[in-house]
């Protein structure tokens, strides 16, 4: 027999729904980590700086060698010219005849030849600097040095290279602009980048301080306070009232400040017959009680196993610690009552500074044994310390 649609569903539904996608951890880089790209980005940077600055230096040299090679094509186009101006006086003497005639025009032909002179010189200057160059200029051939060459090839000539290095030393100009800019926008973004990073770093070490500090503020409470109750400990209670009496020492009018010492009776017949589950549950409940009765500046420290301590701060008359105790032994009471226990009461000693007790140090003593002393006298009370010391 087929089994049913719906039996063969139901399993396959459980399983969808006990099926839980596993989402892929959020990676959140730490300090080291940004660090370590923004010192990567900041290397990459450099080096493209030094790159386009060695660039820009050879751009530099480029525009220099341009110019120098301008220079020496002026100065042939200036010795052409002088020769264009002897030439037509050379050229008449030549046609003319007769010695006296050929002697008046000497000079003539001797400024005509010293300008040629002068010619070849400079394009024998201009052509050692072309054809050195490394780029791929138009080079100067060797005939164009000869003495007899026409004046219309050496003005092609000049012409060319003109052109060309006029174009050169323009282009070489734009470059060097666009990579001056470059480097401009490159020691932008990396002044960003560095800026960036330093504040990423500043807030994430103002952060881990955070951190730090939130944990070395709960070491101390876990360190001054019970882990139970999350009542302020023995180490708490002493340093409060080392710093309590100091003040009330220090001040015009001292204040008076006293200890009471509650122990609760019969608690550990409820660990023995309840469990301490229950016992616990007893100990946090009063602890509770005992903080919402007394004043906010008063101090209800858990002393040790089912010993509190009250420091009041502040008070007037004995009356008013008579008042503090029975709500004391009221919440002991109430607590009891609200569990169902039926056995647990509270025994209280009081002792107050600076009379009778002289010396803060045995105020917690002096009440401690005071507490004693209403065990022995029947319990479930409370009484004042004597004893001056």
């Amino acid at each position: 027999m087929a089994p049913k649609a719906s039996e063969i569903s139901t399993p396959i539904r459980e399983r969808q729904r006990a099926y839980k996608p596993v989402l892929p951890m959020r990676y959140r880089p730490g300090p080291a980590t940004i660090a370590c790209v923004s010192f990567l980005c900041l290397l990459i940077g450099l080096l493209f700086l030094a790159f386009e600055i060695r660039t820009i230096f050879s751009d530099q040299l480029k525009q220099e060698y341009s110019g120098l090679v301008l220079e020496g094509i002026e100065r042939a186009e200036s010795a052409r010219n002088l020769v264009r101006v002897w030439q037509p006086q050379a050229d008449n003497s030549v046609a003319r005849s007769g010695q006296a005639e050929q002697a008046e025009q000497a000079q003539p032909s001797d400024d005509y030849r010293r300008a040629r002179i002068n010619l070849i010189d400079r394009l024998a200057s201009l052509a050692a600097l072309v054809n050195a160059s490394p780029s791929a200029a138009p080079r100067i051939p060797q005939s164009a040095l000869s003495p007899n060459v026409s004046l219309d090839d050496t003005d092609a000539l000049l012409a060319v290279e003109s052109v060309y290095w006029r174009t050169q030393r323009k282009n070489d100009s734009a470059d060097a602009r666009t990579r001056i800019a470059r480097v401009a926008s490159t020691l932008i973004v990396l002044s960003a980048c560095v800026f960036g990073a330093l504040i990423t770093a500043l807030g994430m070490y103002a952060k881990r301080t955070r951190q730090l500090a939130g944990e070395s503020l709960k070491f101390e409470h876990a360190a001054l306070h019970d882990a139970m109750t999350g009542l302020p400990n023995r180490r708490k209670l002493f340093a409060t009232l080392a710093e309590t009496a100091a003040r009330s020492s220090g001040s015009p009018t001292p204040q008076k400040i006293a200890v009471i010492y509650i122990d609760l009776d019969g608690f550990k017949q409820v660990n023995d017959s309840l469990g301490h589950r229950v016992g616990d549950e007893f100990l946090i409940a009063v602890s509770k009680r005992f903080r919402k009765t007394v004043r906010l500046v008063d101090v209800v420290a858990r002393f040790g196993g089912d010993e509190f301590v009250v420091l009041v701060r502040e008070f007037s008359t004995n009356a008013e610690l008579e008042a503090i105790a029975q709500r004391l032994i009221d919440c002991v009471l109430q607590t009891d009552e609200q569990m169902g226990v039926g056995f647990v009461r509270a025994s209280i000693g009081i002792a107050s500074f600076p009379h009778p007790v002289r010396d803060y140090h045995q105020l917690v003593a002096a009440a401690d044994e005071t507490m004693y002393q209403v065990k022995r006298n029947g319990k479930n009370g409370y009484a004042f310390a004597t004893r001056v010391s």
